[in-house]
């Protein structure tokens, strides 16, 4: 269901005039008469991509990082955004963590960038609707979005999303309180031993035994409070086993295929990655594509799962394809136009090295799969953040799909 019971079209159409009224502030141009003149209203029907580098050529600045490859990934998470209020959040939570450890998306240090204008003003009506209960469950993206709000000068494009925000206790303090604690607590020892050895009366001795016991009770509860902690760096460590940048997803070329000898429903694929030697792959289509439908087509595949035999034949990797939920069609991803042979298949936020060969029994695949699907609009990825390539997002004309 798309949120505040808003058309997908009017939706789509309110971010993409956020966009153009967000860059032109920042360039200090004039939406409605530009110089040179040419209606910004008139652009609002491309996508993104296209908004971006028009705004950015009659604004003098068409490469507007050094890096524009990653530019434009960013530009594709904006564009792939979903509308759908479940889908939304299921995206936000990805971005929230790639926010860990980031003060903007892309820039230099503390700068906002145009990405960070961009992802920003695709992002605001949906989170400006949020609860206070689900703001917080994405801290890191509300503090990214107020950062960008209060950095930016965006006059009154946008308005602004109240925040609440944590009051701060010095650590000093609690560190004063510690050593007063840790002092009490000495002195009580000390006091009872030599209480102990003046044979001193009963009740006072006992008195004392007690206090000491409630703050050994204390410390037994602060180091209790240790340990809990050490969950929550497991559960980091589970992300970073479930973190798609383990994968090597690259873009291939089916160069033949043909029936599998010993089983009925499995195709045999030899595929092209640029390499002087191809790749035999193993796939479970006989059901949905035939041999000549395959031959021929371009593909993206994981190329760093373990090779093993399936029915007597190798398999060096595994076909990525969109399913529907009854798995009546199956189809392979399919990478844009302009993509080249044998490229890495990159996601925004996660530049990580891939593993030289997936470990089965630490079930990497396992986890990472549950978070590929397709959108909307058919755009293949993962948790909501685009497959990439030099030529743009791969696709698939199933969609919602899961992708395995």
């Amino acid at each position: 269901m798309a949120f505040s019971g808003a058309s997908n079209e009017s939706i789509l159409h309110s971010r993409k005039q956020a966009l153009v009224s967000s860059l032109c502030k920042r360039h200090s141009l004039d939406p409605v008469n530009p110089e040179p003149p040419k209606k910004f209203s008139s652009f609002v029907e491309n996508d993104f991509s296209s908004l971006f580098s028009n705004i950015l050529k009659l604004s003098g600045s068409e490469v507007p990082l050094k890096n524009n490859d990653e530019v434009m990934k960013w530009v594709a998470f904006a564009d792939s955004f979903p509308v759908d209020s479940a889908a939304c959040h299921c995206v936000l939570k990805g971005l929230n963590e790639d926010l860990i450890q980031r003060s903007v998306l892309l820039g230099d240090g503390l700068k906002p960038s145009e990405v960070d204008v961009v992802v920003f003003s695709a992002l605001h009506s949906f989170v400006s609707c949020l609860s206070n209960s689900d703001r917080h469950k994405f801290p890191n993206v509300m503090r990214w979005m107020d950062y960008i709000q209060n950095k930016e000068d965006l006059g009154e494009v946008f308005e602004k999303i109240p925040l609440e925000k944590a009051g701060f206790e010095p650590q000093v303090a609690k560190s004063v309180a510690k050593v007063e604690v840790d002092s009490n607590t000495k002195k009580s020892v000390q006091i009872a031993k030599n209480l102990e050895k003046l044979g001193a009366d009963s009740n006072p001795k006992k008195s004392i035994s007690e206090n000491f016991k409630q703050k050994v009770a204390v410390a037994g509860d602060n180091k209790v409070t240790k340990e809990k902690k050490l969950p929550e760096k497991e559960a980091v460590e589970k992300d970073r086993e479930a973190s798609i940048s383990l994968l090597n997803i690259q873009v291939g070329l089916i160069r033949k295929a043909w029936k599998h000898p010993s089983a009925d429903s499995l195709l045999v694929e030899e595929i092209d990655l640029g390499d002087v030697k191809l790749r035999q792959v193993v796939s479970g289509l006989a059901k949905y594509c035939s041999p000549d439908e395959l031959t021929n087509r371009w593909v993206i595949l994981i190329t760093n799962v373990k090779p093993g035999k399936l029915r007597d034949e190798m398999s060096e990797g595994l076909v990525l394809c969109a399913s529907n939920k009854d798995h009546t069609i199956v189809e392979p991803l399919l990478p844009p136009e302009g993509a080249k042979l044998g490229e890495r298949v990159s996601f925004a936020g996660h530049e990580g090295k891939p593993e030289d060969v997936l470990n089965p029994k630490k079930k990497q695949l396992e986890k990472i799969t549950p978070h590929l699907y397709t959108d909307d609009n058919g755009v293949a990825t993962f948790k909501g953040i685009p497959f990439m390539t030099s030529g743009g997002p791969c696709t698939s004309s199933v969609t919602n799909a899961s992708i395995k």
